[in-house]
C-alpha cells in the first residue's frame, strides 16, 4: 500500500533550526502535490506548507512564513521541510500527506489523500 514516512523530528531550543524529512514507499513523490501539517494537543490540525508536483510553485502558512521552507529531492524520492527560528508555538506532531495531481502549478494546504505516522517536533528551552 501507499504509504509515507516522517523523520527529523526532536527537541530544539527556541531560535534553533530542524530539517523534517518526508519519504514514499511504493510510489514516486515527483507525480504528487506534498503538504505538511502539524497538530498539538487541543489545537486543531494546521497546513504548514506544501510543494507542487515539479516544485515548481510552494506556499506557507502565515504563523511561519519567512522562517519554514520546503524543497524536493528526486534522487532521495523525498520531500524536505526546513525550519528555522523555531518557537515554541511550532511545536507539535508533523505529518506530510501527498495527493496526486496532473497541474504542475498548484498545491494546497488543507487535504492529503495518503498520509504519513508523523514526526514529534518539540521547541522548548
Amino acid at each position: 500500500q501507499l504509504q509515507l514516512v516522517e523523520s527529523g523530528g526532536g527537541l530544539v531550543q527556541p531560535g534553533g533550526s530542524l530539517r523534517l524529512s518526508c519519504a514514499a514507499s511504493g510510489f514516486t513523490l515527483d507525480n504528487y502535490a506534498i503538504a505538511w501539517f502539524r497538530q498539538a494537543p487541543g489545537k486543531e490540525r494546521e497546513g504548514v506548507s506544501c510543494i507542487s508536483v515539479g516544485g515548481g510553485c510552494s506556499t506557507f502558512a502565515d504563523s511561519v512564513k519567512g522562517r519554514f521552507t520546503i524543497a524536493r529531492d528526486s534522487a532521495k524520492n523525498t520531500v524536505t521541510l526546513e525550519m528555522n527560528s523555531l518557537k515554541p508555538e511550532d511545536t507539535g506532531i508533523y505529518y506530510c500527506a501527498a495527493t496526486p495531481l496532473s497541474l504542475t502549478n498548484y498545491c494546497f494546504r488543507d487535504r492529503g489523500d495518503y498520509w504519513g505516522q508523523g514526526t514529534q517536533v518539540t521547541v522548548s528551552s
